[in-house]
């Protein structure tokens, strides 16, 4: 190996490095607003009632999330990096909003264990994306289609209201998105590997993507374990 490619190499590893430092950082950071908004909104008893005694008000902040992730999924290269850090920031505020009624249903002690067994299991499946050997891009379908069965499956228990069901979903939603964390890790890290070096305004809107789709990763996998191990 030439000088001239080892420089080549030792200048991608630190990009890469980079890039996957801003995504955790970023994805830090969202979780960080996520739990301060959804604690200053149940402590506010005019909050609570505004957004969950009125089911518009809560249909409106659904849909600005949506929107939020929509927009910055599709418009990422047409986005200015400050205005998709902006946008990741206002979606993980208005999320925590949103989420502020699980600290109302579920003891405080329950949250905090579940959040480190949530912790753990995302950094275990995160490193094993980003050191294994083998291509997880075969995993994309199975774990797509799990995702889509597990989102017709909730449509349908709003109706059911089935104890069993829900179990059920919990526990597929658990496996995919332990399977989706380590799946999307290896996908930014091959991002970040080919990122342009100059161009610091792609990589910054790469992290910012990064960022959110670990950051769903995590917030989903938190959901589906505080099922089984929350207290109410």
């Amino acid at each position: 190996m030439t000088q001239s490619t080892q420089s080549r190499a030792q200048t991608s590893a630190e990009v890469l490095g980079a890039f996957m430092r801003g995504v955790y950082q970023w994805m830090a950071a969202g979780l960080c607003l996520t739990a301060l908004a959804a604690y200053f909104t149940a402590s506010s008893a005019y909050l609570m009632d505004l957004i969950f005694g009125n089911p518009l008000v809560l249909i409106m902040l659904i849909v600005a999330e949506l929107g939020l992730v929509i927009a910055i999924s599709a418009g990422i290269n047409k986005l200015s990096a400050s205005a998709a850090s902006f946008m990741f920031l206002l979606y993980s505020g208005l999320n925590g909003v949103v989420l502020s009624s699980i600290l109302n249903i579920y003891t405080g002690a329950s949250i905090f264990s579940t959040f480190i067994v949530c912790a753990g299991m995302f950094v275990a499946m995160s490193m094993y994306g980003m050191i294994t050997k083998k291509d997880l891009t075969g995993w994309g379908n199975m774990l797509f289609m799990g995702l889509v069965g597990i989102i017709l499956a909730s449509v349908v228990n709003i109706f059911l209201q089935s104890p069993g069901l829900e179990f059920v979903i919990s526990g597929i939603g658990v496996i995919v998105f332990v399977g989706l964390t380590a799946y999307d890790t290896q996908k930014l890290k091959n991002m970040g590997a080919s990122a342009p070096m100059d161009d610091h305004t792609a990589i910054r809107r790469g992290t910012i993507l990064g960022a959110l789709t670990l950051y769903l990763d995590f917030i989903n996998l938190f959901l589906m374990l505080l099922r089984f191990l929350g207290d109410r």
